[in-house]
């Protein structure tokens, strides 16, 4: 009898995903029903985006499990209907381009490129510091985070990294806990945030944190939004404390015009494009993941609903 998986997301999701998603489960042997309609009482699995028509899984009665194809699931976790398993999307496409991305912007920041572009005809000879006399820290030790921390490890840089929990990686110095944030951003020249969206995480770069980084530091966030107290942070770039900040994501989405980021000399916007799931490689995740609750084996990167992430 086959797999029924219900495909509930967007319909430019599923023309990217259908032929990807077809080859991942054949190369798995997986005899999947793969649809973006079906009767919600003999669906198996919902492979989901939170944007999806789908907020109510009371009638998903067989369902085993949901899969987000997003990484974040704060749209999601708190739905009080779901009560089977749920797994993010943590994908390797996903992954290497938030590295690449974040590598370059914190190259971009350490070498001080922006000013050859402000010194544009002005002959202004400087020596950047290398690599290795550059602390950066990276606040949120999941995979982006770890991935991020081992890259800038390679390039040369002193990293360090906070979590919520205590994390070991080597060659990263690790922090956890109220006092060691305060220990990560004392010494963040650059701090790049990666943390999810969650009660326990919204506003931590306030004007308090803020004011414990070396003035003159840099803020790189890929993560999310409301990972910042906006007012503290556009309060500390215009006292000149934090030099620039690089922000691809906003408690609002696009960005509204007018917005004071938009025109805030020491901002960079950049519009959500930090990283994005790539439907070859997540189809792969994802395809495992059924093969695994067929098999009755844990799924991957299950979400854990009291942290919400």
């Amino acid at each position: 009898m086959p797999i029924n998986v219900l495909f509930a997301a967007k319909s430019e999701r599923w023309e990217s995903y259908e032929a990807p998603l077809r080859a991942a489960f054949a190369a798995l042997g997986l005899d999947v029903n793969l649809s973006i309609e079906m009767p919600a009482d003999q669906v198996d699995y919902i492979i989901y985006a939170p944007n999806s028509t789908v907020q109510d899984f009371t009638p998903f009665t067989r369902a085993k499990a949901v899969l987000n194809l997003w990484a974040g699931v704060e749209n999601v976790v708190g739905n009080e209907t779901l009560k089977i398993p749920l797994a993010r999307m943590v994908d390797p496409g996903l992954t290497k381009g938030m590295t690449e991305w974040v590598a370059g912007h914190v190259m971009r920041h350490h070498l001080g490129m922006d000013l050859d572009i402000l010194n544009r005809g002005a002959w202004a000879p400087r020596t950047p510091p290398l690599a290795q006399e550059r602390s950066v820290v990276i606040l949120g030790l999941g995979a982006l985070g770890c991935a991020a921390a081992q890259t800038l490890l390679g390039l040369g840089f002193q990293v360090s990294g906070w979590s919520r929990s205590p994390k070991q990686i080597e060659g990263v110095t690790c922090h956890a806990g109220e006092k060691g944030l305060s220990d990560a951003l004392s010494k963040a020249e650059i701090a790049v945030l990666l943390l999810p969206d969650t009660p326990a995480t919204t506003d931590l770069m306030n004007a308090q944190r803020l004011a414990l980084m070396p003035r003159g530091a840099f803020i790189i966030n890929p993560g999310r939004g409301p990972l910042i107290d906006d007012a503290a942070l556009l309060e500390s770039l215009d006292a000149g404390h934090i030099a620039h900040a690089t922000l691809d994501v906003f408690r609002t989405e696009p960005l509204p015009e007018g917005d004071p980021y938009w025109a805030h000399p020491r901002v960079t916007v950049t519009p959500h494009i930090a990283a994005e799931t790539r439907a070859i490689t997540a189809a792969e995740v994802i395809a495992e993941n059924i093969r695994r609750g067929e098999a009755g084996e844990e799924l991957l990167h299950l979400v854990d609903r009291d942290l919400g992430y």
